[in-house]
């Protein structure tokens, strides 16, 4: 199960000097500098994707890493992270200063006057102090066992102000983690060291989880965790990637992560919600309040379903996923294309229950005009005679009336007939019903995040940007919808798809309207 965790928030950038006030232009205001973290500098002054390695969790594996991550566009540097202590050293024994982020440029292997090899690493202080002490130092004695070229290839004048060497056994004793920028072909060009660099392939997606819609949660949430934004990351073959997540929210963050999953074959549609019930999570990133959440993972050729969310369901925010990798890759979004799956409007049988429904023919009989037919302001008197309680008679007001005249008046009369009213008390019915499927908290409420599931039910297939608006038009302050609410959404649905149908005969899946239709088609919903 997913764990959230909290980042430490508050750090600026060490020996930063003037950039705090551009950081602080940049987010609006030195407010919102303290919720960012020294990575998230990074990522604000670069415009790439950052990263912190544990280098003493596993040493082998970092020098292949920094070997490979020296090869490619990406700033590397490593710092000692250290608990926050009264009376805590600025520095270590050998001169490096803890909480500072030396920028690390190369790793070279050496062999020694006697034969020995000692593999190198060449750092840099940021404001070019060079007073660290030891093996390997500027005034090490170490130096006079390299033969002469290497020892010339290696110092004099090719190294700079703040420049020094370390051993690689040296190094990984000392400092605590990488922190490493990584930079597209875009953002890399202003950079000259990475100019001679390969270049990461790099995707992005940039969206938002909006309650109701798309804030579905973490995997903890297995009712709702389906609706998050899900994207398809294809690989032309294996390689190791690293996903990224960005949110936008500075003042207020939210607790965030996302989780991946195979997925050998897919379609363009979004996936349903047993499929994370049967499935097991492929990748999962730390759930932190960090503005930026990153995770480095090895997979193979093939398709995945990479879900961003916050961690707690109905949280809303912008946000930025990217994924960056060595090799060609693909990254799309999956939504539903919307569709009219069945008829919403249930057509009465020939032959109704006879003692329920001549109730209500008596009183449409009453209510009536000549033509036996009602208007919107009659169907409202009848409706609230006829209908049982309040939780059914909550589509009983005006505005419901005038959209079910405009949606079952085929004449353009403005009025119904008793068949257009036995076709209405049925559907209602079976509305009903598809909304207490969905109902299960409390009856009679139905929270917002389950409106597409139930308005599939009744036969409509939604993408997310049409669930958006429905969602801003009839959720109400808690997040829910009642069932007058419903019945609304479902006739909206039903002129707009009837609208396009109409005037889409050939099934093209686009019309063309003059203003005066579009007009006159969009008044009608």
């Amino acid at each position: 199960m997913a764990e959230a965790g909290r980042s430490s928030g508050g750090a600026s950038c060490p020996h930063s000097g003037g950039k705090r006030t551009g950081l602080a232009w940049l987010h609006g205001s030195y407010e919102a500098l303290k919720y960012g973290t020294l990575l998230d500098g990074l990522a604000d002054l670069t415009g790439g994707i950052t990263e912190s390695i544990s280098i003493r969790q596993d040493p082998t594996h970092c020098s292949r890493l920094l070997n490979k991550l020296l090869d490619m566009t990406s700033l590397i540097t490593c710092t000692v992270h250290a608990p926050q202590v009264r009376n805590q050293p600025e520095k270590l024994a050998n001169g490096i200063h803890i909480g500072t982020n030396y920028r690390l440029y190369a790793i070279e292997r050496v062999e020694t006057l006697g034969g020995e090899a000692v593999q190198l690493v060449k750092l840099r202080h940021p404001q070019g102090a060079a007073d660290v002490v030891g093996a390997w130092s500027r005034e090490s004695l170490m130096w006079d066992e390299l033969p002469a070229v290497e020892r010339d290839r290696l110092t004099g004048k090719h190294l700079g102000d703040g420049e020094f060497w370390m051993s690689y056994s040296d190094f990984v004793k000392t400092f605590s983690h990488l922190e490493v920028v990584h930079l597209d072909s875009d953002t890399a060009r202003d950079e000259p060291s990475l100019h001679h660099k390969n270049t990461w392939q790099m995707r992005l997606y940039q969206g938002a989880w909006q309650r109701g819609v798309s804030a579905g949660g973490c995997r903890n949430n297995p009712e709702t965790f389906h609706i998050n934004p899900q994207l398809h990351l294809i690989l032309c073959e294996m390689e190791e990637v690293i996903i990224s997540l960005n949110q936008h929210s500075i003042m207020e963050p939210k607790v965030i992560g996302f989780t991946a999953y195979s997925l050998p074959k897919a379609g363009a549609e979004t996936i349903g919600k047993q499929f994370f019930k049967k499935n097991k999570s492929l990748v999962n990133s730390q759930y932190t309040n960090s503005r930026q959440v990153s995770h480095r993972c090895q997979l193979e050729q093939g398709g995945y379903l990479v879900l961003p969310t916050t961690f707690e369901p109905g949280q809303e925010s912008s946000f930025t996923l990217r994924v960056y990798s060595s090799k060609p890759l693909k990254l799309k979004l999956l939504d539903t294309v919307p569709s009219l799956v069945k008829s919403a409007v249930i057509k009465a049988p020939a032959t109704l229950d006879g003692k329920s429904f001549s109730q209500y023919e008596a009183v449409f009989l009453q209510l009536a005009d000549e033509h036996r037919t009602v208007n919107a302001f009659e169907l409202q008197e009848l409706l609230d005679a006829c209908l049982p309680n309040d939780y059914i008679k909550s589509c009983a007001c005006m505005e419901v009336c005038r959209q079910v005249v405009m949606s079952l008046d085929s004449s353009g009369s403005g009025r119904l007939k008793l068949s257009d009213f036995k076709d209405l008390m049925c559907s209602l019915k079976h509305w009903q019903s598809a909304f207490k499927n969905h109902t299960r908290e409390k009856t009679g409420i139905l929270k917002a995040e389950r409106l597409r599931d139930a308005l599939l039910e009744i036969g409509f297939q939604l993408s997310t940007d049409v669930l958006s608006i429905l969602i801003l038009r009839y959720m109400r302050k808690d997040g829910t919808l009642r069932f007058g609410d419903f019945v609304s959404a479902i006739l909206h649905l039903s002129v707009a798809f009837n609208i396009f149908e109409s005037k889409d005969p050939l099934q093209n899946g686009s019309i063309k309207l003059s203003m005066a239709e579009w007009l006159k088609s969009s008044l009608m919903c």
